[in-house]
């Protein structure tokens, strides 16, 4: 099993502290959450310059407002990250939070073309796992040599025409509708504020019986629709009641601790641009007290829609965000092996640990937990400005 809280030295991106590290601090001595700077002297906080996150992704050049500005050193990332687990927390020292606030959490789906291919199973056998194997080659024998969806432009004509074919096979989709056709599919994946960060337990709803984590990278988009950088996320998913009905969309991705982010958030500098997020793998693991393990991979290389495409669709004259966003892209990832019995595909199990990583963002470390179980969330959009105000800030 891998460490939990996990090691600094892998949390932390490949070149540690040179990147433009944001995050936010839970401080029991002021009773509210402060942004800070993850620098190579220790984590700063720097909320008398920047109280939100939100008001730094705003900043004309957010990363020179994250640099410059004095401000009091909390500890190291190992002091925080070890504080953070509920469970062995002291409650009069600081811990880590997820590295967004008042940005609306975002999500883009079936931007892949092995997820979309995963959504349609998932309507077709209404959630049960054990009849997916037979549906997966019902799909590749239509399809038919090396073809594939990662071929299709969305929207294009090309793909249109294999619009057509499916739907006179009988196998089009409301998931194939957002996979190859013109409109992307962007959701609400949680409340402002509700995100969990790294080291914590994510939730995962204690009706499900088929679920799994979703490692995607996500963007940090500023009110003007401009985007500002880039963190890592786990879009926990309930696969069996999405597979019942899309219209259980709600259910299956907004619960209680179901949406991790972090460890930190990246900005856009000269030395990590919006290309190398374009060109990242993002890595997936997951360990269970059982002994199992799964390792995966998404490819940002293999999206069907560009991350710019996706902002398009998400911000505009057609819908504003005063205080900005952040996306999940999605994910190539879905795991379909067997884990407890034959026929049965993969679900989670309590305490598995999940580990999404790429070599610029660092690694988001999760347990999971029934949504019943984890922590609650309690301190909300007025609990935020009530305290900021109270500490002379705002």
């Amino acid at each position: 099993m891998p460490a939990f809280p996990p090691d600094p030295a892998t949390t932390l991106p490949a070149d540690g502290t040179d990147g433009a590290l944001v995050g936010r601090v839970w401080r029991p001595d002021l009773g509210g959450p402060s942004v800070v700077a993850v620098r190579p002297d220790g984590v700063v906080d720097i909320t008398a310059a920047c109280p939100t996150v939100r008001d730094l992704c705003e900043q004309p050049d957010p990363t020179s407002a994250l640099r410059s500005p004095a401000g009091e050193r909390l500890g190291d990332v190992a002091d925080l990250l070890a504080n953070t687990p509920v469970e062995t927390r002291d409650p009069a020292r600081p811990w880590l939070l997820a590295p967004v606030d008042l940005q609306v959490v975002k999500a883009a789906g079936v931007t892949f073309a092995v997820s979309m291919l995963e959504r349609v199973i998932e309507e077709r056998t209404r959630g049960d796992a054990a009849g997916a194997a037979g549906v997966r080659a019902e799909i590749a024998a239509l399809l038919g040599g090396d073809r594939t969806f990662a071929d299709l432009r969305p929207g294009s004509p090309e793909a249109d025409a294999v619009r057509k074919v499916l739907i006179d096979q009988g196998i089009w989709s409301q998931y194939l509708e957002v996979g190859i056709g013109p409109d992307a599919e962007i959701f609400t994946k949680a409340p402002v504020l509700s995100a969990v960060g790294t080291a914590t337990d994510a939730g995962v709803h204690a009706d499900s019986r088929w679920n799994n984590p979703e490692p995607e990278v996500v963007l940090a988009i500023a009110s003007t629709g401009r985007i500002v950088g880039a963190t890592l996320g786990n879009d926990v998913n309930l696969r069996d009641v999405e597979g019942r009905s899309a219209l259980l969309l709600p259910k299956a991705k907004d619960n209680n601790a179901s949406a991790a982010l972090g460890p930190f958030l990246r900005l856009f500098d000269a030395a990590f641009t919006l290309d190398d997020v374009r060109a990242a793998t993002v890595s997936l693991t997951v360990d269970g007290t059982d002994g199992y393990h799964l390792d995966g991979t998404s490819s940002m290389a293999e999206i069907s829609r560009d991350p710019e495409d996706l902002v398009a669709q998400l911000v505009g004259p057609h819908h504003q965000y005063p205080d900005g966003a952040v996306l999940y892209l999605g994910t190539m990832f879905a795991p379909i092996e067997d884990r407890d019995a034959a026929g049965q595909g993969f679900t989670h199990h309590v305490d598995d640990i999940v580990t999404v990583a790429t070599p610029r963002l660092g690694a988001l470390v999760n347990r999971v937990r029934t949504s019943d179980t984890c922590e609650p969330w309690t301190f909300g959009t007025a609990d935020l400005f009530r305290n900021l105000a109270a500490r002379g800030v705002l």
